[in-house]
C-alpha cells in the first residue's frame, strides 16, 4: 500500500511570519490595576451610602424662636381651641300673627336699623275692623251729645219744679218724677261714656292687630339670612313645607359690629382661663390674618356629656372678612405684664384664693417680657429626651446625631421653652430612640 504525504504543506505553515505585530502582554495587567484603582476610589462612597442606609430613620424639627414683643402676650400661648364666628347680637325675627306676606323689604346683606318695618303681612281684613271700631267711637260719642242735652234739660225742669213746690204750685209728686227723670238721664250719660271707652279701647285693638302686622328689625344689624318670600304664608309656629318654618323666623339679622368665637373648652383645661385673657384669632379661609381677641365670657355651666365648658372670645379689630358661621381658631395667650394688674386680676380670679393668686402674679412675672430681652426657643415636648435625669435633646448636623444638655422653661402648649444650650433654626430629632448614640450617622425619613 503506498501512502502519500504533503510534508511539503505543513512545514510551509510553520514558519515564523516576521512581520505580524509583537503581543502585548501588559494590558490585561492595566485593566486590572485600573479596575483595583476604582474600586479603592469608590470605597469610601459606597461605605458611607451603606452605612447611611443602614442608620436609624428620624423625624426632624426646627427648634422656633419667638421675639417678645412691647405687648408681651402675642409670644406666650397657653391653649388653642377651634370654634366658629357668631354674633354676640343676633335674632330671628318672626312674625306675631299668621298670614301671608304682602311685602318683603330686605334681601341678604341688607342693613336694618332698629325699629324699621322690613316685612308686612295683608292686613285688609284688620283695616276693616279698625274702621268700624272707629266708627263706633263716633257713634258712641254723638249718642254721649244727645245724653247730655237729655241730661242738662232733665236737670233744669228739677229746679224749676223744686221752685213751684216752694211756692206751693206744684206737687211731690211732679217734683219726685222729675228728679227720678234726672238720674235716669245722667246714668244714660255714664254709659254712653263707658260705651266710648270701650269703642275706643276696640280701636286700640285693631290698631295693635294691624301693626302686628308689621315685621320689624329689633335692633341695628344686617340680614344674614333670608327665609320667607313674598306670597308664603307664615305664622308664629311655621308651616311645614315653607321657607319660613323655623319657628316662623323669616329672617335673621346680626350685629356686625360686634362679633365673637364661640368655642369650646375640655374642663381639664378651663383652669388656664381667666377674664380678659388675651388671644389671637385666625380664620380658616385666611390664615395669613391674624385678629386681636379677648376672652369675653366662660359660660358658668359644663356639658356633662362631652366634658366641655363653652367660651366666648370677642373680636377687637374684626374687618369685612370675619362672617358669622366661619370656622376660626383661638389661641389664649398668658397677659403681660404691661396689662397692669390685669394679667394678675384674672390669673387670681381662676386661682380662687389669695395664695394661688399670688402664684398666677408670679406666673405673669415670669412671662413678662422687656421688648429688648433674649428671643423665646421653642420645641416640640417630642423632642426631650431624659439621660441620667438631665434632660437632653438630639441635633442633627450633618447626618449626625448630636446630644446636647439643656435647661427648660415653662411648657407652651405642646412645645417646651429651651433656656440654654439650643440655638433657634437647629434641626432636634423628635421622638429619638432609647439606642441613640453621640455621634451617630442618622437619616431623615423618607430622604
Amino acid at each position: 500500500m503506498t501512502v502519500y504525504t504533503e510534508s511539503g504543506g505543513d512545514l510551509a505553515r510553520l514558519r515564523i511570519d516576521r512581520d505580524a505585530p509583537a503581543r502585548r502582554r501588559w494590558v490585561p495587567w492595566l485593566v486590572l490595576l485600573l479596575f483595583i484603582a476604582i474600586v479603592a476610589a469608590m470605597y469610601p462612597s459606597a461605605r458611607s451610602y451603606v452605612a447611611q442606609r443602614r442608620a436609624p430613620e428620624v423625624d426632624v424639627l426646627r427648634a422656633t424662636q419667638v421675639i417678645p414683643s412691647a405687648g408681651g402676650s402675642t409670644a406666650r400661648p397657653v391653649l388653642v381651641a377651634t370654634g366658629y364666628v357668631v354674633a354676640r347680637h343676633s335674632s330671628d325675627v318672626g312674625v306675631k300673627v299668621g298670614g301671608r306676606l304682602s311685602r318683603i323689604a330686605f334681601e341678604e346683606g341688607t342693613r336694618v336699623r332698629r325699629g324699621a318695618v322690613i316685612a308686612e303681612i295683608e292686613h285688609a281684613d284688620i283695616d276693616a275692623q279698625l274702621e268700624a271700631a272707629r266708627r263706633a267711637v263716633a257713634e258712641s260719642e254723638a249718642q254721649l251729645a244727645q245724653m247730655i242735652a237729655a241730661r242738662d234739660e232733665d236737670a233744669r225742669n228739677v229746679e224749676r219744679q223744686r221752685a213751684l213746690a216752694r211756692d206751693g204750685i206744684t206737687t211731690t209728686q211732679a217734683l219726685t218724677a222729675a228728679e227720678s227723670a234726672l238720674a235716669v238721664s245722667q246714668a244714660r250719660v255714664k254709659s254712653s261714656e263707658a260705651a266710648i271707652a270701650s269703642a275706643r279701647a276696640r280701636v286700640r285693638v285693631a290698631e295693635e292687630a294691624l301693626e302686628n302686622t308689621n315685621v320689624r328689625a329689633p335692633f341695628n344689624g344686617v340680614v344674614i339670612k333670608k327665609r320667607a318670600e313674598m306670597g308664603e304664608t307664615v305664622s308664629p309656629f311655621g308651616v311645614a313645607g315653607q321657607a319660613s318654618r323655623e319657628g316662623g323666623a323669616i329672617a335673621t339679622i346680626a350685629d356686625l359690629a360686634e362679633l365673637e368665637v364661640q368655642t369650646e373648652v375640655s374642663e381639664n383645661s378651663v383652669a388656664k382661663l381667666g377674664a380678659a385673657m388675651p388671644a389671637e384669632v385666625k380664620l380658616n379661609a385666611y390664615q395669613d390674618r391674624a385678629y386681636r381677641g379677648r376672652l369675653r365670657q366662660i359660660f358658668p355651666s359644663a356639658d356633662r356629656a362631652k366634658a366641655i365648658v363653652e367660651v366666648r372670645v370677642s373680636i377687637l379689630d374684626a374687618d369685612e372678612h370675619v362672617k358669622p358661621e366661619m370656622t376660626a381658631s383661638v389661641t389664649f395667650q398668658e397677659p403681660s405684664e404691661g396689662a397692669g394688674g390685669a394679667g394678675r386680676a384674672s390669673g387670681a380670679g381662676r386661682a380662687g384664693g389669695a395664695g394661688r393668686a399670688g402664684g398666677a402674679a408670679e406666673a405673669g412675672r415670669a412671662g413678662a417680657l422687656d421688648p429688648g430681652g433674649p428671643p423665646i426657643v421653642l420645641v416640640t415636648k417630642r423632642a426631650i429626651a431624659d439621660r441620667n435625669g438631665q434632660p437632653v435633646v438630639w441635633v442633627m448636623s450633618a447626618g449626625r446625631a448630636q446630644r446636647r444638655a439643656v435647661t427648660l422653661g415653662p411648657d407652651r402648649l405642646d412645645q417646651v421653652e429651651i433656656k440654654s444650650g439650643l440655638v433657634p433654626g437647629e434641626a432636634v430629632i423628635v421622638n429619638p430612640p432609647a439606642t441613640l448614640n453621640d455621634g451617630a450617622v442618622v437619616r431623615v425619613k423618607g430622604s
